[in-house]
Order: structure tokens, then sequence, then C-alpha cells
């Protein structure tokens, strides 16, 4: 059994780990309910297949290679038909001088006909190649975001799983706990029955039992919640039930001393520091298109045209004379002074990214370091903890005896309980701190 004080100070740790949301959420328990018993690589795999974020960020490199296709295809001959009817209004007029005499003559025909089938290819066009260059790294760029969103869903996904496990354990702890506290209050009350025991220790026992209660519901919802939590990142419904398999003393083998400091790991796959990479070179690759929009472009041109010019609308007797043209052109670039300016502005981004990439590594080295130090405490507490629960086990032990032979009192069993509730949680709360740290440092090394 527990004191009301000191099991608030239980609840509270199990409150802080279980309802960082601040929510409450109710477990569909209906018979019909699909059910998936799902280990921590299932979820994973499930995560990546079917969570609406993952599924975003592929489609986003569809677009970029689609966007890609649409520049190399400038690269291409353009054709086209056109088909025109001009109806004169006012001839020109015009006045010529016959053997002295003045004649005034009008030129042109009412009706103008004109049909026409127009090729156009670039032979050389140095910004239309450095586009193509650009869009290349574009693509490059929209499939880090791609790894990186995958590495944040494998990220949330461990942490939920372990958090789910951390809630049904320490539930399994409130639960022994409130039936612990049950079988004492029963056997304080056959003892009160024939007069062996105080009134007082009954309502201790009693009050033990109803202070327990709260907490063991508040940690039932709990599992609910981190369960309904995991079920979002994994894309499932509401309706569909998970099980998950093992508990966090399963992955205590793993928990070992600290091996290595983060000057000693390496960031060449940490994603953030590649899309900075990337970025650099998008502006790299942006400044030197602009550079290219100041070089001369050569393009040519060939057109084939139809043309009928007459006075009235009998079609059928209308006439076609056809011709024909091909030109080469050449565009030189003279002056344009916002060429320069937005040159001078990306120069100016490249050094600010240079600047950023610096802090961000150094921001994710210290990230690294508090990792690593929150790995190597909780592997240092997790054999004291171990320890603790034996000795708070052998404690309860005495303290039962001690109680039951008429030597020992209520207020040492209450002792008891809580030293032994408190050191299982706290167990499970050094392996969970182990295990999120870890999952954290994976993330930031860029593995999965």
């Amino acid at each position: 059994m527990l004191k009301i004080k000191e099991m608030k100070l239980a609840g509270m740790m199990i409150c802080a780990a279980l309802f960082a949301s601040g929510a409450g959420a109710q477990s569909s328990s209906a018979e019909s309910a699909e059910k998936v018993t799902v280990t921590l690589d299932k979820a994973i795999e499930i995560a990546l297949a079917d969570n609406p974020a993952i599924i975003v960020a592929g489609k986003e490199i569809e677009l970029k290679r689609a966007a890609l296709n649409d520049a190399r295809a400038n690269l291409l001959p353009t054709a086209e038909i056109t088909g025109a009817y001009q109806r004169t209004l006012l001839k020109q007029t015009m006045v010529m001088d016959f053997n002295g005499t003045p004649t005034t003559i009008k030129i042109g025909t009412d009706n103008v006909y004109t049909g026409a089938l127009q090729v156009s290819l670039p032979i050389y066009a140095p910004a239309l190649y450095k586009a193509i260059n650009l869009t290349v790294t574009d693509i490059e760029l929209a499939i880090e975001k791609s790894r990186s969103s995958k590495i944040d869903m494998v990220n949330q996904v461990k942490k939920a799983y372990f958090q789910l496990l951390m809630a049904q354990d320490s539930y399994d702890v409130l639960l022994k706990s409130f039936a612990q506290a049950e079988a004492n209050f029963n056997v304080v009350n056959e003892a009160y029955k024939v007069g062996s025991v105080s009134e007082y220790d009954k309502i201790r026992a009693d009050v033990q039992v109803r202070s327990l209660k709260p907490n063991v519901v508040a940690s039932r919802n709990g599992v609910a919640l981190a369960k309904l939590q995991l079920k979002v990142l994994m894309g499932l419904g509401e309706e569909t039930e998970i099980e998950i398999v093992g508990n966090l003393k399963d992955y205590e083998a793993e928990i070992g001393e600290r091996t290595a400091k983060a000057g000693e790991l390496s960031l060449s796959e940490n994603s953030s520091l590649k899309q900075l990479d990337l970025n650099a070179q998008l502006l790299n690759k942006n400044l030197e298109l602009q550079e290219a929009a100041l070089l001369p472009t050569i393009g040519t041109a060939y057109n084939y045209t139809y043309t009928s010019m007459n006075e009235d609308f009998k079609i059928s007797k209308y006439r076609w004379f056809p011709s024909s043209s091909i030109a080469l052109s050449i565009t030189i670039p003279v002056f344009k002074a916002t060429n320069f300016t937005k040159m001078r502005q990306t120069r100016i981004q490249m050094e600010q990214l240079r600047e950023t990439r610096i802090n961000t590594e150094r921001l994710l080295y210290m990230q690294m370091s508090g990792f690593l130090d929150n790995m190597s405490a909780s592997a240092e507490q997790l054999a004291s903890n171990k320890e603790s629960i034996l000795q708070a086990e052998k404690g309860r032990l005495i303290a039962t005896k001690r109680y039951e032979v008429g030597k020992g009192t209520i207020l040492e069993l209450n002792d008891s309980e809580v030293a032994l509730t408190q050191a299982q949680l706290t167990y499970n709360q050094s392996i969970y701190n182990y295990l999120t740290a870890k999952a954290d440092l994976e993330k930031v090394l860029g593995s999965k």
C-alpha cells in the first residue's frame, strides 16, 4: 500500500511520460475491430508505406522529374501551323507618272489568305542548359527531402512505440500495486473484524486503495493515448486495434556504456546538412544561370507559307502560291541592369547559407553530445535501478512479515510499497530515456 502524497508523486512521473500532449483518449474495444500485432520493425514498415507525409514527399520527386522533362523539351524543335485572313478596308494609294500623265493606282487586294508552317530550333542557348542543370539539382534536393521525411518518420514511430511500451509497463506496475493494496486491505479488514488491528489501520488501508484508483485510470488512458498516437503515425484508422509485442525490459540488453564522443561521430549522412549543401549548389547554379543570360543565343527557323490574294469570295477558284525561307538568328544581350543586381543578391544568399551551415553543424554536434550524455546516464542508472527493485522487493517482504506478526506498522507497509513502485517506475523510465535518446541520435546521424 502507498501513502497518498507519495503515490501522487508516482502518478506525476507516469503522467509526465504519457501525457505530454495534455489530452486523453479512449481505446476502441469493439470485438469486430481489426486487430494487428505490431513489432517495432513492422510499425516502421507500415508507417513508411502508408503515412500520407511520406506519400506526399514521393509525389514531390515525381513533380520535380516532370519539371526536368519540361526543361529538356525546350531543346527540341517547335512546330506550328498558322492561318490568317486579312480584309483590306482601305487600299494603299499611290500616284505614278506614265508619259507625263499622273495616274492613281491602288495597291493590294480586298482579301488575303495565308497558311504557314513554322519550325524553330535553338542551336546554342546557354541559359537553357543551365536551367536544365538547375532542375537536376532540384530533383536531388527533393530526393533528400524525401529521405529526411522517412528518417523523421522512423524517429517518431520509434519514440511512439517506446512510449506505448512505457505506458503499458507503467500501467502494469500500478495495476499490480493496486491489486496488492486491495489484498492488504482485505487482510487488514479481516484482522479488524476479529479485533487484532485498530480501526486506524483499516482506514489507512482503505484510503490507500481509493487513492491508487485515479492513478490506475489515468495510466490506462495513457495507454490508449499512446496507441492512438502510434496508429496515426502508421496511417491506420481508429477502428484498427493494435497490439505490440514485448516490453521495455526486452531492450535492456541493448543498453551499454558510452563508447564514443560527439566529435568522433560523422555527420556525413545528416539530412539537414545535405539539404544545405544541395541548396548551396542550387544557388551556385542559379548564379551560373544569371551569368548565362549575358551570353548570346543562336537559333534557326524555317517557314513555309501559302498565300492567296483575291478581290472576291469565290474561294474554289483561288490560286495559292507557296513561299519558304530559312533564317539564322543571334541575340546578343548588351545591357540590362537587373541582371547584375540579381547576381549580387544571389552571392549574398550564398554567403548567408555558408554561415548557416557552420552554425547548424555546431548545433548538431551539441545535440549529439547531449544524446550521448543521456544514454550514458541512463545506462548508469539502470544497474542501480535493478538493484533498487531487488532491495525494495526484499523490504516489502520484510515489512509484510513484520506486520503479520504484529511487530510492524501500517506506515512501514506503506513505505515498502512506495519504495517498490517507485523503483519499478524508475527502472522503466531509465530504459525509455535510453531508447529515446538513441533514436534521436540515429536521426541526427541520418540513419534509420
